[in-house]
């Protein structure tokens, strides 16, 4: 039996959400290395290893479990995942026209809004969740989570143009390759709804609180697949593979070492999002739906922290910093709200044990 606890889900979302947001900065620790090598070895730890081992770790008889999930469920959550791998290339390519700061605020943004509404609304639910106790808090939250979302993508663009990189903003392109990243982002949570009735095979299998370690494996590689399919057709053409050995890249073995655990370091943090997220999904209660617009917001949020504490926010204006600040502290507002909302609604309805995501 899991007893919701709202509060302790949305701790756990921050820390997925403080997983999510430092996972790219193992990049720059490696030596000689370029973006399609790291990526390779990143997204091997990211999607299938660390996904793997954390399925035999915490799911009693986890392969036994894949192998009799129904064929439907496995196949449409992994070709959901696939889809969410072409919007991590499109969010990749949409920082060159558009700038980091306000890619990532307009893709996760996106993605809250889509990944929390979508599976409602297939569902049928969304009336009935935003009427239920606390719902009306929580669509207050998620209104001022996305106006805080919104002033930290204002910001960000400030940003980029007093640091005197506006000369290679190209909006049309860079927009529409954010929208279609961020569309596809949210695609990733409906893949894991997809395949909740294998972590429901899961729970009842005695995963407890780690019956959302039995889905994302499947989920992830989708994503593998056509990332590696991507990447690799880009290594050969561009002659990368060659930087992994020592022979190739000038690079001692220990150097070459360190690349590999730097690169494995950051897949490890971007699969632990997920790992906390599942955690913190089960302890929502009745208010499970929430659970990828904390997760996202968490993860603006700390992406814009994380900037300010690596200084990338130095030179930016005293009115851009402050717009920030405030950006900030609407997003930490709406973090008390949905948690006041969730905790609110859970204790008028019961604490009504759950291992479900429906």
């Amino acid at each position: 039996m899991i007893v919701p606890n709202p509060i302790a889900g949305t701790v756990l979302h921050a820390v997925g959400g403080i997983s999510a947001s430092t996972c790219y900065l193992p990049y720059h620790q490696t030596k000689q290395w370029s973006w399609t090598s790291f990526w390779l070895v990143q997204s091997l730890f990211a999607w299938i290893i660390v996904p793997t081992m954390l399925g035999i770790f915490t799911v009693p008889d986890f392969f036994s479990i894949l192998a009799s999930a129904p064929s439907d469920v496995v196949l449409g959550a992994f070709l959901l995942g696939a889809c969410y791998g072409f919007g991590g290339m499109s969010f990749g390519y949409a920082t060159r026209f558009i700038g980091y700061s306000l890619t990532y605020t307009i893709s996760i943004g996106l993605s809250a809004i889509i990944g929390t509404l979508t599976p409602l609304l297939l569902r049928g639910e969304v009336t009935e969740y935003f009427q239920r106790p606390g719902g009306g808090i929580i669509l207050t939250a998620m209104c001022v989570s996305m106006l805080g979302v919104a002033l930290c993508g204002w910001a960000g663009f400030k940003r980029e143009k007093e640091a005197g990189q506006s000369q290679r903003f190209d909006m049309k392109k860079g927009l529409l390759l954010t929208i279609i990243g961020g569309i596809l982002s949210a695609v990733f949570n409906i893949s894991l709804e997809y395949g909740q009735p294998i972590a429901d095979m899961a729970a009842a299998n005695g995963a407890g609180h780690f019956e959302g370690n039995a889905k994302l494996i499947v989920s992830t590689a989708g994503c593998f697949v056509v990332n590696l399919v991507w990447f690799m057709v880009l290594a050969l053409r561009e002659g990368n593979l060659k930087e992994m050995t020592s022979k190739g890249s000038g690079l001692g073995k220990l150097a070459i070492l360190r690349n590999f655990m730097w690169s494995g370091l950051a897949g490890t943090l971007w699969c632990f999002q997920f790992f906390f997220y599942g955690l913190g999904h089960v302890k929502m209660g009745n208010f499970q739906f929430a659970s990828w617009l904390i997760h996202m917001s968490m993860l603006i949020f700390f992406s814009f922290v994380v900037g300010v504490i690596m200084k990338e926010w130095k030179h930016a204006s005293r009115r851009t910093y402050l717009l920030l600040i405030g950006a900030l502290v609407i997003l930490c507002t709406s973090f008390l709200i949905m948690t006041y909302g969730t905790v609110k609604g859970q204790a008028e309805m019961g604490e009504v044990p759950t291992s479900s995501g429906h």
